[in-house]
């Protein structure tokens, strides 16, 4: 029997909470739905919603606090975006403050990508469609 989930949210544990808000704005320019001292959420397109939940708030509702992402270290979460124009994305997450981690280039599964981390070492993936001059 097939399931009737769908995934409409996706939460992540941050560190410093008006500083992740912030750059999650700066980066891509979503509504801010939900504003409060220890969660902020995200309207994006095609209704799915990004959430951000203060680490210790987090711990309170999964029962233990997610570990700490050490400065410079990566997350184990990727974010893949798909961006209709690629280099004004890539620029504005630049601007947001995103560390690159890998610039845009081909990839092997047919899309152009370049992979970023936000500041609490999620790693975010802007892509679009590569023209591998097929038809």
């Amino acid at each position: 029997m097939k399931s009737s989930a769908r995934h409409v949210l996706t939460i992540l544990a941050v560190e410093d909470l008006p500083r992740a808000a912030a750059f999650y704005r700066d980066a891509f320019g979503w509504e801010q739905v939900v504003d409060v001292p220890v969660y902020a959420e995200f309207a994006l397109p095609g209704d799915m919603r990004l959430a951000l939940y203060e680490r210790l708030g987090f711990g309170r509702n999964a029962g233990k606090v997610p570990a700490r992402i050490p400065g410079g270290e990566l997350a184990p979460t990727e974010l893949y975006f798909h961006v209709d124009d690629i280099q004004p994305a890539i620029d504005r997450l630049t601007r947001a403050g995103a560390r690159v981690l890998s610039p845009l280039a081909a990839r092997d599964w047919g899309d152009e990508a370049a992979y970023f981390a936000d500041p609490d070492g999620n790693v975010l993936v802007l892509a679009q469609q590569h023209d591998r001059g097929t038809s």
